[in-house]
């Protein structure tokens, strides 16, 4: 059973920046990519960033040039490295990853980590 641990949430000054990590295990099928969504109060779940098993990013264009995501495919981890946070982004924040085999991808989710951005 896939099991997706994340760490590094938490309160933080407008202009601060946090560092997402997400360790997953009990893979049965490759990885093919690994990603962070959020969501706040009273909207929907949205892609953050993605990385894929070859090494290509996407961002929203909410965040980008202020977030860089990496992976270390060792240890099946990615992170998520938040710069210039502001109060719109907090949220709670997910990890995502994505599994399977050709023309099959399972989605799998960590549990949440809160992120506030506040003064």
């Amino acid at each position: 059973q896939v099991q997706l641990v994340e760490s590094g949430g938490g309160l933080v000054q407008p202009g601060g920046s946090l560092r997402l990590a997400c360790a997953a295990s009990g893979m049965r099928y490759n990885i093919k990519a690994m990603g962070w969504y959020r969501q706040a109060p009273g909207k929907q779940r949205e892609l953050v960033a993605a990385i894929e098993s070859g090494g290509s990013t996407s961002y929203a264009d909410s965040v980008n040039g202020r977030c860089t995501i990496s992976r270390d495919n060792a240890k099946n981890t990615v992170h998520l490295q938040m710069d210039n946070l502001q109060p719109e982004d907090t949220a709670v924040y997910y990890c995502n990853l994505k599994t399977g085999g050709s023309g099959v991808t399972t989605d799998s989710w960590g549990q949440g980590t809160q992120v506030t951005v506040s003064s």
